[in-house]
């Protein structure tokens, strides 16, 4: 019988939500020992050698369906790991029936095609594809970068946002200087209005202290090292004066140069999880702030920065093929269309909610907070969905985060600009502490305990016992 999900014999699904943890017990269910799997590797090359790797134990005998299947459980697990930690080479290792289709995907004009571009721009050569043998995989490596959450001496911290920065200055820990500073970044073609404006904001920072020690700082986009990815803080530069896109990517690196002093800028994803860390004294942070999108940073357990993008806007949470579609992407089932307001849309629209075709996400965000205020069933059932998301992500993401859950809200700019004391916001709900072991290391092949597989408590206890019997 076919599922939701137009998967015959696939039973992970329930009412047209395939939670990505039940179909990966549904591929351990088909395996009867150790002898009985095989393993499929997926690992990601990203700068500097660094490589993310994730291991599945599979059946060694996969008929025409059941191939088809796992083939689709892989490209998820591969496109997650993409958008969780970055890269510019896919290497695939198993049997040809999984590992081709997902090589095939992620070409120019493949299914991936958007992930394809978007990869080939941020890291300036052409994704590439290599199906090797189990022993020529890379191995997971990582350059982790200590967090020190100290503020002694003469600091100055920065904010970039899309209509304002901010800029604040502390002498042993004081705060001597904090000013918001109006721009228009996203409109400006020219990337020296970029580097000015923040430099100047700096040198007045600068002038309330009698040197300056360190800088750091926190922008959105996606950020290699200290060098910007995509942003819509350069938008027109790509888009009117490409030639000087590569002067805007690297303004860090000039702005670093320029002042001679340890400098360190992050996402506002990293930003929301350092945080985390230090609003509840607990190593090893995922912080997840929902708003106009889904905004994702990670520190790990010792404290220490990836370096990962963790966009897990773009990344699946739901395997159902049929599930909403990002509008961008053109994929289904992203962390956007669970964990945002665009997953309020279209929930809230599901359950017969009627919006005015003018009427922009915020303000219908809003008429579903009020009628949840009241008491209303249909807001309820939106509410409890994205609980349900959620529940389900949580031992899905510890699949690739090592982490204690911190979800909050992210602020869209329009809201800043509203209120400016939103400015530093995106850090809120409860500690959600859920344990795993080391991020990279090779699933264990179990047949898992048949129960109700659609159900995130019953995933987290099976998730949890097999982490027990196969200690990492």
């Amino acid at each position: 019988m076919a599922c939701s999900c137009g998967k015959k014999g696939c039973g992970s699904c329930d009412s047209g939500f395939c939670a990505p943890m039940a179909a990966l017990w549904q591929v351990y269910d088909g395996i009867a020992s150790k002898a009985s799997a095989d393993i499929v590797s997926v690992a990601w090359e990203r700068e500097e050698g660094k490589v993310f790797r994730y291991d599945l134990p599979v059946p060694k005998r996969l008929d025409p369906e059941a191939a088809k299947f796992v083939s689709h459980v892989v490209e998820r697990i591969a496109k997650f790991a993409l958008w969780a930690a970055g890269g510019w080479k896919l290497y695939l290792s198993g049997p040809d029936a999984v590992v081709k289709p997902i090589a095939k995907a992620y070409t120019k004009k493949g299914a991936r095609a958007f992930d394809y571009d978007f990869f080939s721009s941020i890291y300036g050569h052409p994704v590439e594809v290599e199906i090797v043998p189990q022993r020529k995989m890379p191995e997971f490596s990582e350059k982790l970068r200590q967090v020190k959450t100290v503020a002694d001496g003469c600091r100055i911290g920065f904010d970039l946002g899309a209509s304002d920065f901010k800029i604040s200055a502390l002498r042993n820990g004081k705060v001597v200087f904090s000013k918001e500073f109006p721009w228009d970044p996203r409109n400006n073609a020219d990337p020296e209005y970029h580097y000015s404006k923040l430099t100047a904001g700096l040198k007045e920072a600068a002038a309330s202290l009698p040197r300056v020690d360190a800088i750091g700082g926190s922008t959105a986009g996606v950020l290699v090292g200290q060098k910007m990815g995509l942003a819509s803080l350069f938008r027109a530069v790509k888009e009117k004066n490409p030639a000087k896109f590569p002067e805007a990517q690297n303004m860090f690196y000039r702005i670093e140069k320029d002042w001679g002093v340890p400098f360190a800028v992050y996402n506002d994803g990293d930003v929301t999880a350092l945080a985390g860390m230090i609003s509840m004294g607990k190593n090893g942070i995922l912080g997840v702030a929902m708003g106009s999108s889904e905004a994702v940073g990670y520190v790990d357990p010792k404290r220490r920065m990836t370096g990962r993008i963790c966009e897990l806007a773009f990344a699946p949470v739901d395997f159902n093929p049929c599930a909403p579609k990002d509008e961008w992407s053109g994929d289904y089932g992203v962390g956007a269309m669970a964990f945002s307001q665009q997953a309020v849309n279209w929930l809230a629209e599901k359950y017969g909610f009627k919006f005015p075709k003018a009427m922009k996400l915020p303000e219908r965000l809003k008429v579903v907070q009020a009628a949840m205020e009241k008491g209303d069933a249909k807001a309820l059932k939106v509410y409890l969905e994205i609980g349900r998301f959620l529940a389900h992500a949580m031992p899905w993401y510890n699949e690739f985060f090592d982490y204690h859950l911190r979800a909050g809200r992210r602020d869209h700019p329009r809201d800043r600009e509203a209120d400016p004391r939103r400015r530093l916001s995106g850090v809120g709900g409860e500690d959600r502490p859920l344990h795993a072991g080391r991020e990279g290391a090779p699933a264990r092949p179990v047949r898992g305990r048949r129960a109700d597989p659609g159900h995130p408590r019953e995933e987290v206890t099976r998730w949890r016992s097999w982490r027990r019997r196969f200690p990492t």
